[in-house]
């Protein structure tokens, strides 16, 4: 077998496509898109308000990823790849806006939202409850793949060669 079939291979029940659906569908495609449609208030604008580097290319570059990988999610193709820079992008958000909440200031670049009410761990456990749900979600995909409602599962699967079409 192949590296590719092995990255590829899934044998877990179809349902998967649950999560596929939550991951994808529910939260990283429609929210790529809204980065790329309202850049001021989702993409560039809310990255420079929070001290993310370079937010004109930061902004328009997250926005791609999470909506390529949201689609790749939502079909199960290459689901287990798509995984690792939703990851990436659910670490920095919860590094840049969650841990300041729970320290109750700034960290280093990241500042603190002016419109936080309450700081420390249970605020920040409030805030990141979604981002933690995406980072497991995608870390459950990256384990047991995208299940066998999946366009990784048919391209893995058995198919008959051209020579034995026919044949009896």
């Amino acid at each position: 077998m192949s590296w590719w079939n092995a990255l590829l291979r899934t044998r877990e029940t179809g349902w998967i496509i649950l999560v596929r659906l939550l991951v994808g569908l529910v939260v990283f495609f429609p929210e790529g898109l809204q980065k790329l449609l309202f850049p001021a208030v989702l993409g560039a604008g809310r990255f420079a308000k929070i001290g993310i580097p370079y937010p004109d290319l930061m902004g328009p570059f997250v926005g791609v990823v999470e909506t390529v990988c949201g689609l790749l999610i939502i079909l199960g193709l290459c689901t287990r790849l798509a995984t690792i820079p939703l990851l990436v992008v659910m670490g920095v958000a919860i590094l840049s806006t969650k841990v300041p909440i729970l320290l109750g200031h700034d960290l280093g670049p990241f500042h603190l939202a002016a419109d936080i009410k309450r700081v420390g761990f249970w605020s920040a456990q409030h805030e990141a409850r979604a981002d933690l749900t995406m980072a497991l979600g995608l870390l459950f995909l990256l384990i047991v793949g995208a299940g066998r409602w999946s366009m990784d599962a048919w391209l893995t699967a058995p198919h008959p060669s051209p020579s034995n079409r026919g044949r009896s």
